[in-house]
């Protein structure tokens, strides 16, 4: 690079530099959101915490550090004490609802041997319980902190879920990899989902932002993997089972099954060498 184009070029990328706001402390409320679930969760702590006594104070402790890192977050709707004051509130709901997600998944998984398993070491747990954290900084209006946890979420389990996406009573996220849980997906209580289900919009027009793109699933439903169902007007209906592989653009009442239907064609038993045939 000469040195003309090197002193352009760093003039304009420096202009970039001045237009950017104060980054985010992205990385330390994701330390923060893992804290919290160890406290509410000693399953995932290194070490309990000893008494009542501790346990308020790090929760106390806790909720002045979220305050704090919500301080260097601008336009926040409510005072940055404030905002972390009513999160430390709904924590007693939020460790029962995710309880109830933990109990799901023990219920429908054949695999898992107790809830303190499923707390500690299942990936669909721990996206739901950081999905919870994240919907309810979403609700509150705090701008992208919500869907920078989300991501962290993303990494670690690839699990993909909005931060706006609304979760029901008692959710299974079976496996979980490749899941993609859109923003204005809504789904009820008791719904088991499997690795690679896709919940998405129809189309990513720009001028859709804002109107539900997104399914709605009922309760009791069951999805199995690597279906797809997309738009804002498609509703499963409660205790539908969506087969793996389906793709789904148009809503199904209550009680459905669907599935592809599988051909097995044999070749003649006189031929052994003879090739099995699939269709589906």
């Amino acid at each position: 690079m000469s040195t003309a184009v090197l002193e352009t070029f760093a003039e304009q990328l420096a202009r970039a530099h001045a237009a950017v706001p104060s980054p985010l402390p992205g990385a330390a409320f994701c330390a923060l959101a893992e804290q919290v679930l160890a406290v509410l969760f000693p399953e995932r702590a290194a070490r309990p915490l000893a008494g009542t006594d501790a346990v308020a104070a790090t929760l106390y402790q806790l909720q002045a550090d979220l305050g704090e890192l919500l301080s260097q977050v601008p336009n926040l709707a409510d005072a940055p004490n404030s905002l972390a004051a009513s999160l430390f509130d709904g924590l007693p709901a939020l460790r029962d609802a995710l309880l109830h997600d933990a109990e799901a998944t023990l219920a429908a998984d054949p695999a898992a041997q107790n809830v303190a398993e499923i707390l500690s070491t299942y990936p669909g747990f721990y996206a739901t319980a950081l999905h919870r954290l994240a919907h309810a900084l979403h609700q509150r209006g705090v701008p992208r902190l919500p869907r920078l946890l989300s991501e962290y979420a993303h990494q670690r389990t690839g699990i993909d879920i909005h931060p706006g996406a609304r979760i029901g009573a008692s959710f299974c996220i079976d496996h979980g990899t490749g899941i993609v849980i859109g923003e204005t997906a809504e789904i009820g209580a008791y719904v088991q989902i499997y690795q690679g289900v896709t919940l998405g919009a129809l189309s990513v027009t720009k001028t859709l932002q804002g109107l539900k793109r997104h399914p709605t699933i009922e309760d009791h439903v069951v999805i199995y993997a690597n279906a797809t169902i997309l738009g804002g007007s498609t509703v499963i209906g409660t205790r539908s089972i969506i087969g793996g592989n389906v793709w789904l653009t148009e809503s199904v009442p209550s009680h459905s099954r669907v599935y592809h239907r599988a051909q097995l064609h044999m070749a003649r038993q006189d031929d052994p060498a003879g090739e099995l045939m699939f269709s589906i």
